[in-house]
């Protein structure tokens, strides 16, 4: 910066303070809710303005928390500026009020001050005031006048006015012309207060005498102080032209749209000259004093008179331009005369409405309140009337509307409660509209998101889970996956799931399942049995992450399915004391008799459960049968008298799983001449209903108990005659045959010989020798018994059977068939019989008493 800016910009500041020393403190003036400031241009930045937040009542410690600003169109230079510690209004850059302004008359800045939370509006006028900080200029420094020295006193000569942009008293307020013997100076006013200079003939011009004029012309402003511009005005006397041109009058008027195109004819003027020849020819132009403005819009066609268009007109800058015209003839010592033309613009609907968002708060939560102010929109049309006033209105279907606050600014506001999970966001289109005809509009498109919250609970993809397990599965293994929806988003829709606390069969349900809080999967932590439980159900919840938390529960409904991981339990026939089972047929027995029921029950379920009977090993198979179905074990035909008194049958029980499972049970039956009552191994089978219920069958009943307590004390004499005969056998030293009798006490097997069962029966103390019974050979693996009979006993309650090692296949003997050991395998912990199937109802007694039998053995042993 140069010492003489410097300088200026020194006396320009002293100049401001004294003009704001004179005019003290900035005005303001509240009208119609707003402030009005007044403040001298040319202040450096940082001046002193306005305290808005003490004029506005607002808590200055809370302006910054508010967003406290002045709102403006984007790309307007901010003038002013806000400090946000002391609400102060303050000058933010230099002002120049002739650049701000180009019209002369008030200049006005105005402001829209925002603050948020609650929003409100506030508007600001600040006027500019005008300093005189401009000086009057002329448009040359040396103006040419000729003046024909016929030129009569008094004839007035228009002089080049002075140019100031100060307004006001700050702009030209008068001239002066130095002091001379011909002329003087009288200032004239024009329409819009401007004055210009006329130079007045005060005395007659002699050519001859002197021909050139000089005189010095100074424009002074009103200012204070006061300041000046000159120019030299030369007057050349010329020869005489004692006739003007004269215009028809001394000021038109015409009216001109806008919109007008470059090249329209805006008026044909019209000056008669009463010379003839080049002093009569007249030629137009602008007068010195015409403004640039109406130099760049307008032109004149010297020749013709002609007022053309050439720019582009804007009634919003302009709706009144003032032309002055001068015509001149083409004669020596031609004298311009001067006219005016006013031009006046009529406003066409050119301008389509400006619209602002001023403000806008967003996202907007979806349970905000109906009436929750979105946005502040701020709407501007340049044209003026009805084409300058606006309407504004938003797109249909949406939950919003525009209420007007202030002239041409408005608040876009809720009008119904939002949901994000129908419509997350919204594209509200705003319409601006003027009254215009054509009317022009505007759209603008506003976004706005609706931001979320926790205001819907989780949901299961069903109403309730049903989950089949296999038994017997690995721990940990995953069983099963819930899963829920949350319409909500983000946090809100972030679900966790939990077990429900609760007991299944008196254990927490923690102990048997467990689930994964983010992705539901179910695992089961123990191995399920379903002969112990066979269905259970679990509350699952799912809780969203939300504030506060929203949850759902489901029902899951376990239910465990069955496999065959358990054999067919015999119950009956039950072998005595470790024996194999024993019956007794009597030999007059006919086809179909029932000589007993082999039942069996398993712990599964359905077909692993239900069991079939069959015939595994016989001494005959055509003489005895099973029935599938139920067990009865029945004669296929009468006995004849070669068949042996000893058969040995092996019954198979097989369940209907996959790999089936099985159980076996060995039984010796005994042909007898006659039935002893005895105590059988088989189950108590009750009588056919049939029996039972016909009345004749009594008196069978009665003969046949006469019969069987007949045969049972026969049965006694054979067995004391046996046991005899075994003893004197014994005395003599005879010993038994190894392939004849395999359970001789004190006999060992030799090396060729068969090995003894670990069956084999020791005699009790006091009885008699055994007693072999032979199998004839060829026929299948023979049986020995011991029937020890106590001498003080007479019932056969005392009969004890047991069974022999069979003999086993060895390399000397290949001939002969072996016969494997057939135990009854029993489990320690018999688990409850399955009620899926029942067995026939002549198995249901022997299923009694083996449960009855199987409880007391088990007290007996905790006894001992």
């Amino acid at each position: 910066m140069g010492a003489g800016e410097g300088s200026e910009r020194g006396q320009l500041f002293l100049r401001s303070l004294l003009f704001l020393l004179l005019a003290g403190p900035p005005a303001r003036h509240p009208a119609r809710g707003q402030l009005r400031y007044a403040v001298p241009e040319e202040l450096e930045h940082g001046a002193f303005v306005a305290n808005l937040g003490e004029d506005l009542g607002l808590d200055v410690s809370t302006l910054s928390a508010r967003r406290f600003r002045i709102v403006s169109r984007a790309g307007a230079r901010q003038h002013l500026e806000v400090n946000l510690e002391n609400g102060i209004l303050f000058v933010n850059e230099r002002i120049d009020r002739e650049e701000v302004c180009e019209a002369g008359g008030t200049c006005l800045l105005h402001l829209q001050l925002l603050v948020e939370s609650p929003l409100e509006l506030y508007r600001v006028e600040v006027e500019v005031l005008d300093i005189n900080d401009h000086a009057p200029t002329f448009p040359w420094q040396e103006y040419v006048l000729e003046v024909a020295e016929s030129a009569v006193l008094g004839a007035r000569f228009p002089l080049e006015s002075a140019q100031d942009p100060d307004v006001g008293t700050n702009s030209v307020h008068t001239y002066r012309l130095s002091p001379n013997g011909f002329f003087s100076l009288e200032v004239q006013t024009r329409s819009d207060a401007s004055k210009f200079a006329e130079l007045v003939l005060e005395r007659a011009l002699d050519r001859e005498q002197q021909r050139v004029h000089r005189v010095l012309l100074t424009a002074l402003d009103g200012g204070v102080p006061e300041r000046s511009g000159t120019a030299h005005i030369v007057v050349t006397v010329l020869d005489a032209n004692d006739n003007v041109p004269a215009f028809d009058q001394p000021s038109y008027g015409v009216s001109l749209p806008e919109d007008a195109p470059a090249g329209t004819l805006v008026i044909q003027l019209n000056a008669t000259d009463l010379d003839e020849g080049p002093n009569g020819e007249i030629e137009y132009s602008f007068s010195g004093h015409a403004p640039p403005r109406v130099r760049e819009l307008f032109h004149i066609e010297p020749r013709s008179g002609q007022v053309l268009l050439k720019g582009r007109l804007d009634y919003e800058r302009a709706s009144l331009h003032e032309l002055y015209v001068q015509a001149k003839d083409r004669g020596p010592s031609a004298v311009a005369v001067h006219c005016r033309v006013l031009v006046h613009l009529l406003d066409v609907n050119d301008n389509a409405p400006e619209v602002t968002l001023t403000s806008v708060s967003t996202p907007v939560l979806e349970d905000a309140p109906p009436g929750t102010v979105i946005a502040v929109i701020s709407v501007l049309d340049r044209d003026s009337g009805d084409n300058g006033r606006v309407s504004c209105e938003v797109g249909p279907n949406v939950p919003f509307e525009l209420r007007s606050s202030f002239r041409n600014y408005y608040t876009l506001v809720t009008t119904q409660a939002l949901d994000r999970e129908v419509v997350p966001e919204y594209n509200v289109s705003i319409t601006a509209r003027d009254m215009g005809s054509p009317a022009l509009l505007t759209r603008s498109t506003l976004t706005v998101p609706v931001s979320d919250v926790n205001d819907n609970a989780p949901r299961f993809l069903q109403p309730s889970y049903s989950v089949y397990v296999m038994e017997n599965n690995a721990p940990g293994a995953s069983i099963c996956s819930v899963s829920a929806l949350d319409p909500d988003c983000q946090q809100n829709a972030y679900l966790s799931y939990s077990i429900a606390d609760g007991h299944i069969h008196g254990m927490p349900v923690g102990t048997y399942v467990s689930i994964n809080s983010d992705s539901g999967h179910m695992y089961a932590l123990r191995s399920l049995d379903y002969e112990q439980i066979r269905s259970f159900q679990i509350q699952v919840q799912a809780q969203d992450a939300g504030f506060p938390p929203l949850s759902a529960n489901v029902t899951v409904h376990i239910f465990v399915l069955d496999q065959n991981d358990n054999a067919p339990v015999i119950v009956s026939p039950m072998p005595r004391n470790g024996s194999v089972a024993t019956e007794l047929v009597p030999r007059s027995a006919r086809p179909g008799y029932l000589v007993g029921t082999v039942s069996a029950v398993d712990a599964d379920a359905g077909l692993n459960s239900r069991l079939s009977y069959q015939l595994l090993q016989a001494t005959d198979f055509t003489l005895f049968s099973v029935a599938p179905d139920t067990g009865e074990l029945r004669t296929l035909r009468s006995f004849l008298e070669q068949d042996a008194s000893q058969q040995q049958l092996v019954v198979q029980v097989r369940d209907g799983g996959q790999p089936a499972l099985s159980a076996t049970v060995s039984l010796l039956l005994s042909v007898v001449e006659t039935m002893p009552q005895t105590l059988s191994d088989f189950s108590e089978f009750s009588l056919p209903p049939e029996v039972s219920s016909s009345s004749p069958l009594t008196l069978y009943l009665l003969v046949s108990l006469g019969s069987i307590s007949f045969t049972f004390l026969l049965a006694i004499l054979i067995l004391t005659a046996i046991r005899c005969r075994g003893e004197r056998r014994s005395r003599q030293g005879d010993s038994c045959s190894p392939p004849r009798c395999h359970c001789c006490p004190g006999s060992r097997p030799s090396s060729d010989g068969l090995k003894t069962s670990n069956l084999t029966a020791q005699p009790p103390a006091g009885t008699a020798a055994a007693t072999c019974l032979d199998v004839p050979a060829g026929g299948p693996p023979g049986y020995c018994y011991k029937v020890c009979l106590g001498p003080e006993s007479a019932q056969s309650d005392f009969m004890f059977l047991k069974p022999c090692s069979p003999p086993r296949n060895n390399e000397k003997d290949p001939g002969k068939r072996s016969w494997p050991d057939q135990h009854l395998q029993v489990s320690k912990e018999a688990k409850h019989p399955n009620t899926d199937w029942l067995p026939p109802s002549t198995q249901r007694p022997a299923l009694k008493r083996y449960q009855i039998q199987h409880w007391e053995n088990r007290g007996s042993r905790w006894k001992g």
